[in-house]
């Protein structure tokens, strides 16, 4: 069996705020940029490994939501607390240092984990958890 994770979906409620922290800060290559009816879908990844590529989607146009359900996704962005990814850089303090000086939201400085990982969290400008690891 050969699969590969192509595609992580993280929400976002400002195209614009999403491009700035993805592109600009982390430094993604935005890979395709889709507007629908007045909603947006931006696809980025990292350069150099185009098999892996985050999809920033509007979460009002995930098919199936009651409009409470729409409301609890909302309030669970506004708190940070819906969803998350792990990224990874050989460079872990280079990297925080740069998203510290771009004024991201730091949750976490990067600390020696008791569970053998070295990390740091951010959130996007979303409210997604964004977890970095240092590569070893």
């Amino acid at each position: 069996m050969d699969i590969t994770i192509a595609e992580a979906f993280l929400p976002h409620d400002d195209p614009d705020q999403a491009l700035a922290f993805y592109r600009d800060t982390l430094g993604f290559e935005v890979r395709n940029d889709v507007g629908y009816n007045g909603l947006h879908w931006i696809t980025v990844g990292p350069p150099g490994q185009p098999g892996t590529s985050i999809v920033l989607y509007p979460p009002a146009a995930t098919p199936g939501l009651t409009d409470q359900e729409r409301r609890t996704v909302e309030e669970m962005m506004a708190k940070g607390t819906f969803t998350m990814i792990n990224l990874a850089t050989p460079d872990l303090d280079g990297l925080f240092e740069r998203l510290a000086a771009a004024d991201v939201e730091i949750v976490q400085e990067p600390i020696e984990q008791p569970y053998g990982r070295r990390d740091c969290a951010v959130r996007d400008p979303a409210g997604n958890m964004i977890r970095i690891n240092q590569l070893r």
